[in-house]
């Protein structure tokens, strides 16, 4: 019988799990909590195994996205997202209606997938452009052009030693990139960014990298009365 090639086929490595007889158990608890990371999770959303660790839940990313459209400078209408990850992110920025166009990036093919099927999903699928690729090279030659009129957003890996142990995150050795990595990188393209970092990230680290007279805004984002991880607004975010 021959495919209908309006029925998309997700790549190997995707999945959407129906019954937890079929999840792996490492990823068990987050499929336990699945429509707190895609509400419309049985409507069809995919994920890669490894993509589950990286979603931000859906109800942080809507409030994120409240806030930045909220307090950006009033004349940025782009937004990128620099590790777009499954989507649920650029997903939040889309449904918003605060920017003109969402440029969302992933260096997973597969997951790359994931997201523009989830847009879709969501009904945002036409409000954002998608780039494959490292984040770095991407901003610095295919958006370049874009800065004058861009905030950025990055969610970035979080690994390292003491992400899970320790007491105080310590931003200068999360892998593979450190918070001075990316405040130097994305700083050459737009001082308007905001980092998503675990919940016990230095604060004192998070401050050190402000120029001096430019301040930063730490805000948390909770769920059921827990932290669930924090952001850093750097640059011209008007949160007061």
């Amino acid at each position: 019988m021959a495919r209908d090639p309006t029925v998309e086929v997700p790549p190997e490595e995707v999945h959407h799990y129906n019954d937890l007889g079929e999840v792996p158990w490492d990823i068990q608890n987050y499929w336990a909590q699945r429509y707190k990371i895609f509400s419309k999770y049985d409507e069809g959303v995919w994920l890669t195994d490894d993509a589950w660790f990286g979603v931000t839940p859906e109800p942080v990313a809507n409030k994120i996205a409240e806030h930045m459209a909220q307090s950006a400078p009033a004349g940025r209408s782009i937004l990128v997202d620099a590790f777009a990850g499954a989507g649920g992110n650029s997903i939040a920025f889309a449904l918003s209606g605060r920017w003109k166009r969402v440029y969302a990036i992933e260096k997973n093919p597969a997951v790359l997938q994931c997201a523009k099927h989830n847009a879709k999903i969501y009904g945002v699928a036409d409000k954002i452009t998608w780039f494959e690729g490292d984040c770095f090279d991407i901003i610095k030659n295919q958006l370049k052009d874009l800065a004058p009129y861009s905030v950025l957003f990055a969610s970035p890996p979080w690994g390292g030693p003491g992400y899970r142990s320790d007491t105080v995150f310590n931003l200068s050795t999360m892998e593979p990139y450190s918070l001075a990595k990316l405040y130097k990188e994305y700083s050459m393209f737009t001082e308007h960014m905001v980092l998503y970092l675990p919940r016990t990230s230095d604060v004192k680290q998070m401050a050190k990298v402000v120029k001096e007279g430019q301040k930063s805004v730490v805000m948390h984002y909770c769920m059921e009365g827990a932290s669930k991880a924090l952001c850093v607004y750097y640059g011209g975010f008007n949160l007061e």
